[in-house]
């Protein structure tokens, strides 16, 4: 029987791009900032982005992950039927008006919430989700925690001043990019500039106005109050890239508007997004001992690569693999890696794995093929 050489790789380096925070200086009038990729969750510029604020209404991006999570868990469902109770009710700020005992489908309410921050719809959506606001604050402090959003205490689910409710550009990034990332539906009420609610009773003006003027824009939330100010998470997208800009304090709103434009134009005009593919096709490696004779290498895991645009057109790949593997092989075992460099630096390594598993040969089968390749011949 042919021996096979068993040569198997033992480091992995994980395909994430570092791209400096706060490579630019820009000039900001917010005291915090953040500027993240969605894709890759890469920071591309922050200024005191762990400084813990008030996030007023930006809050509701939790809110809405946390009512986005519920429908696609089939806990709740679009057409749903909320009725306001009278807590909901008395928010207070930024409304559609409820009237307690009005009954309002969960579509129409996270478009209010979406539309024009209504306090009064998120509380209902709220009790509705956990059972009353007071356990919803909870759900939402646990979905903080497991996002890493160190920087954060809620203690509302709409952003209405309370004392130590707190959080910071960095964390809102974080909730806003789970929110995008993992619900794209919620952009079909992010980016509705004009529509109405109750039969076109109530009309609705988008309080982020740029929607209607930032190409790409796709959402996401504004919140001001006197002690908070102006904050905003904006998120838009152009070629693939989708970027969320975070700004939080600014003295104004058209300065938080302004604010976010500047981020959103230095991502844009600096970074790119390339997926990768391997430029041939990888060939097969042999297993020795294994049921079947050779695995088929595939490209896994997140190919998403954040680069500066003047790196992006002068990519060249390196494909590792061994000549052999031993059995048993586990689907999606590292086998290899293909390193990514543009000219002599080296931007990524992504993992090659096993497409499949193969099972070790037991004595049985060993005996049936040694038998089948004629070995006890005589």
């Amino acid at each position: 029987m042919k021996r096979f050489v068993c040569m198997l790789l033992c480091l992995f380096l994980t395909a994430a791009l570092a791209v400096p925070a706060a490579a630019a200086e820009l000039t900001l009038s917010a005291p915090s900032a953040i500027l993240m990729e969605k894709e890759t969750g890469t920071i591309l510029y922050a200024k005191d982005e762990h400084t813990q604020l008030q996030p007023a209404s930006v809050t509701k991006v939790m809110t809405l992950l946390l009512v986005m999570e519920a429908i696609d868990s089939g806990t709740l469902s679009w057409d749903d039927t909320i009725t306001a109770s009278a807590h909901a009710c008395s928010m207070g700020g930024s409304q559609i008006w409820l009237r307690e005992n009005e009954q309002m489908s969960v579509e129409d309410m996270v478009k209010a919430v979406c539309v024009v921050s209504a306090n009064d719809c998120a509380v209902a959506l709220a009790e509705t989700v956990g059972g009353s606001e007071e356990h919803f604050v909870e759900l939402m402090n646990q979905r903080a925690a497991e996002l890493g959003m160190a920087d954060t205490v809620f203690h509302n689910a709409t952003g209405l001043p309370a004392e130590g409710h707190v959080t910071s550009a960095h964390d809102i990034a974080l909730m806003s990019r789970e929110l995008i990332l993992n619900h794209p539906d919620i952009r079909s009420f992010t980016t509705i500039w004009m529509d109405s609610l109750r039969g076109g009773a109530s009309q609705l003006v988008n309080t982020n106005r740029l929607i209607r003027s930032y190409e790409g824009a796709t959402g996401l939330k504004t919140g001001s109050t006197d002690s908070a100010l102006y904050c905003l998470s904006a998120t838009a997208e152009r070629d693939g890239m989708e970027l969320i800009a975070v700004v939080m304090k600014a003295p104004t709103s058209n300065e938080r508007f302004a604010d976010a434009q500047t981020l959103l134009n230095y991502g844009f005009a600096g970074y790119t997004l390339v997926h990768v593919t391997p430029e041939q096709a990888l060939p097969p490696i042999d297993v020795v001992l294994g049921s079947q004779d050779t695995v088929q290498p595939v490209l896994s895991g997140n190919t998403a690569l954040l680069l500066p645009k003047d790196q992006a057109g002068a990519l060249e790949q390196t494909v590792s693999l061994p000549p052999s593997v031993e059995a048993p092989v586990e689907r999606g075992q590292q086998l290899g890696t293909l390193t990514i460099t543009a000219g002599t630096e080296e931007v990524a390594r992504l993992p090659l794995t096993a497409g499949e598993a193969v099972d070790r040969l037991t004595w049985g089968q060993m005996v049936l093929r040694l038998v089948r390749m004629g070995c006890f011949a005589e």
